[in-house]
């Protein structure tokens, strides 16, 4: 046993190694799995089969020595020299093998569940959602928010919030279903989205927005002042960005071709209109012309939801980001 968990442990580091890499992609989801299955099947050996058979052998030592000084007692002989006490010790210790296995099972379960089915870390890598969220923030997403999933396969079992306009969500990239991103939600199942001239309509109605002042946008290139706006999606107030200069004009671009039901869209010079078809949602980021997002690469279906983003708990460069709640 000590060589087959040396064995799934170096699979393990050339697996986090060529991830690490870049020489594959790593699913997080699916590793968190088989180490928790894993882990189990070690715990359960060593609860129903190692520990018994260490106490047993353990027992079976103290037998020994009892019958042992009753034979030497009826020949006479009362004082017996040797202590076995180091050697039931040693035969009950655990051995790495199954410390570093069964002995971490609980620990990982917690994390499995934890992440599966309450809260997940995500690490905000791109400047498409600020000012709301900013790179390298580390946010929470609320996995339950929208219903119970299966983990891995991330079929909904359990229903709970609808999805709604203005929510920040996690969810799987269409393109690459193993990249997690995060958007903003603008249109439901049924709303006609349009982004036009660098205004967003939802189902005819211009979406409100009032000016609010010029914000230092420092996550892509140039480094510039843009104006800032609140804007309002459904009942959730919030702030985006707009670049006056950004080019108007929106194309499908999706790597792997035409996106579903991409013939409820039309393109124009001016830009794009989508009708959302059911099952599916239309993501907006909140820094308008830096976020490629549906107007792109189409709609995100149910069944690409992770989750809803609320809080940021923790930002190494800027502290004064800690504990920030978001809409």
């Amino acid at each position: 046993m000590s060589a087959l968990t040396g064995v799934l442990y170096a699979a393990l580091v050339a697996y986090l190694g060529g991830w690490y890499l870049g020489r594959w992609t790593g699913n997080f989801a699916l590793l968190l799995f088989v180490l928790t299955s894993v882990t189990m099947l070690y715990w359960l050996a060593e609860r129903f089969h190692f520990a018994p058979a260490r106490n047993k052998a353990a027992q079976d030592l103290l037998d020994n020595d009892a019958k042992r000084r009753q034979t030497l007692a009826a020949q006479g002989i009362n004082r017996v020299d040797g202590d076995i006490e180091p050697a039931r010790q040693q035969l009950l210790q655990q051995p790495w093998w199954l410390d570093w296995t069964a002995g971490l099972f609980p620990v990982i379960l917690i994390v499995f569940l934890l992440r599966s089915f309450l809260f997940e870390p995500f690490k905000i890598p791109s400047g498409s959602m600020v000012p709301t969220l900013l790179v390298g923030d580390l946010i929470l997403v609320n996995k339950f928010h929208y219903g119970v999933r299966l983990p891995v396969i991330n079929k909904k079992i359990v229903a709970n919030n609808d999805v709604k306009r203005g929510d920040v969500m996690v969810f799987r990239y269409p393109e690459d279903p193993s990249t997690d991103f995060i958007k903003r939600v603008a249109g439901i199942p049924g709303d006609e989205v349009a982004y036009v001239n660098q205004k967003l309509y939802i189902n005819g109605q211009l979406a409100p927005t009032q000016p609010v002042d010029n914000f230092y946008d420092d996550s892509g290139s140039p480094r510039v002042y843009r104006p800032r706006f609140n804007e309002k999606l459904g009942d959730k107030q919030h702030q985006i960005l707009v670049r006056p200069d950004a080019q108007a004009y929106f194309r499908a671009d999706r790597a792997d071709g035409p996106f579903p039901f991409q013939e409820n869209c039309r393109y124009t010079i001016e830009g794009v209109t989508c009708k959302v078809p059911a099952g599916h949602y239309y993501m907006l980021g909140d820094n308008r012309d830096n976020s490629r997002d549906s107007r792109f690469w189409g709609f995100v279906p149910d069944e690409n939801i992770v989750g809803k983003a609320f809080l940021v708990w923790m930002n190494f460069g800027n502290l004064k980001r800690i504990g920030t709640f978001f809409n």
